[in-house]
């Protein structure tokens, strides 16, 4: 932490004594206003036109898909009612966003993680000679490209979801995937990845050292590309997209979004990738229609910390006393992405933090209200109307909008290819 120490920050932003104390808060952005963005839409229509073109090698390697990876929308009034009786009546109408069942690795990161991936096979192939402009891209699966992308690598570093898509996607166009693993990832997670035949490394540490030996082992490697969840913008494209997609779900669904009509989207949040992508895609989609907040743990809420006193990446968890322990492993990240942070200044309209008690009970409320099993992880965007609607701060923002005519969409990042066993003792546990 640079300048001020620990106590003039507590001065500064008295919110912070609270989140020091690991207590759910709900913070409006002050920045909060005309997005200022480094990139544009004209690279979301990139990102979307790559993936278009894939279409027919990931529907060749992966049948079932029909080459999209894209996942369904769902109104969920059960537990819109369930919500009402322990927290907040829930004004307007409230949806799931499910990439927490987007084909081939069952979570949001799908779509980021494996949009990088493609994009670095892309970008060999044509350089080599593999593929030439009007090619379909199913000529990708045969053997004779399995066989030249054996001789590159792909590396990164993952709290569990992100190394699970870059390693079924880059092991099934033949590269070698190491994927460094932190202490918190789940071991099912890793088991599966050897199963597929990528290396997995672990250590004792948090993901910030996974994420920072996979760095320095990738840079000493001209064969090898590093997936940078800290900084890369091609991740974040691959998430923007989504917008896109969820543009012409609710539009299909006859579900407006206009200045009488918000939508508030709630998405959990890591080191910030997937969620700052389709925050970048909602806005340059739905402008000042859209009211995107990020979810936290009160043990790890590290966007929230590096936003606040604006030091981003600068800044830890661990220098406010938090452990950055969760049973949401796909959240427990000591320090943001200092890219994400800055494109989200002012085009994120909030950040909240949840206790893993309130994950476990959401857990089981969904899965009982709406015969839907999420991880834990997942369900920090469920909180969200919930903390909007009966904190100070959440009812000063909306007090301006039209709740009754309102969607509210929780983004659910993961869970359907979590194990019966592991899941029922999720859905099992006591708070």
């Amino acid at each position: 932490m640079e300048e001020r120490t620990k106590e003039e920050w507590l001065k500064k932003q008295p919110m912070l004594q609270e989140v020091s104390q690991a207590r759910e808060v709900f913070w409006e952005n002050p920045r909060y206003g005309e997005p200022h963005f480094a990139l544009d839409e004209s690279d979301i229509q990139d990102a979307a036109g790559r993936l278009e073109r894939f279409a027919p090698y990931i529907a060749r390697v992966f049948p079932g898909t029909n080459g999209l990876i894209e996942s369904p929308i769902r109104e969920i009034p059960a537990m819109q009612q369930a919500l009402s009786e322990p927290y907040a009546t829930i004004p307007g109408r409230l949806l799931l966003k499910l990439d927490s069942h987007l084909p081939i690795s069952g979570s949001i990161k799908a779509r980021g993680g494996i949009y990088e991936v493609l994009k670095y096979a892309e970008q060999l192939a044509l350089q080599h000679g593999l593929l030439k402009q009007g090619d379909s891209y199913a000529k990708l699966a045969e053997p004779e490209a399995t066989a030249f992308f054996s001789r590159y690598r792909i590396a990164v570093g993952s709290t569990g979801n992100l190394g699970l898509s870059i390693g079924i996607m880059g092991a099934q166009l033949g590269f070698g995937v190491t994927v460094h693993m932190s202490a918190d990832a789940a071991s099912w997670k890793k088991n599966l990845l050897r199963q597929k035949g990528v290396t997995v490394k672990e250590y004792a540490d948090d993901y910030s050292k996974a994420v920072e030996t996979g760095r320095l082992e990738a840079a000493a490697d001209p064969h090898c590309h590093f997936v940078d969840d800290e900084n890369s913008k091609d991740l974040f494209l691959g998430y923007a997209v989504a917008a896109y997609r969820l543009q012409k779900q609710l539009a299909g669904a006859g579900i407006p979004v206009d200045a009488e009509h918000p939508l508030f989207v709630y998405l959990p949040c890591g080191v910030g990738g997937g969620p700052g992508g389709v925050t970048f895609g909602l806005k340059t989609v739905y402008g000042s229609h859209a009211h995107c907040f990020f979810a936290e743990p009160v043990q790890s809420p590290c966007m929230l910390i590096g936003m606040m006193t604006g030091l981003h990446d600068e800044v830890s968890v661990r220098d406010f006393g938090l452990r950055n322990e969760t049973a949401a492993d796909g959240l427990a990240v000591g320090r943001p992405s200092r890219f994400v942070g800055r494109e989200m200044e002012s085009s994120l309209s909030g950040i909240y933090t949840v206790e893993d008690t309130q994950l476990f009970r959401l857990l089981r409320m969904l899965a009982e209200r709406e015969g839907l099993f999420l991880e834990p992880s997942a369900l920090a965007g469920m909180y969200g109307p919930v903390q909007l609607l009966r904190t100070a701060s959440g009812q000063a923002y909306t007090s301006r909008l039209p709740l009754e005519q309102a969607t509210h969409l929780v983004w659910a990042t993961g869970g359907s290819m979590v194990p019966d066993d592991v899941m029922q003792t999720y859905y099992q546990r006591l708070w």
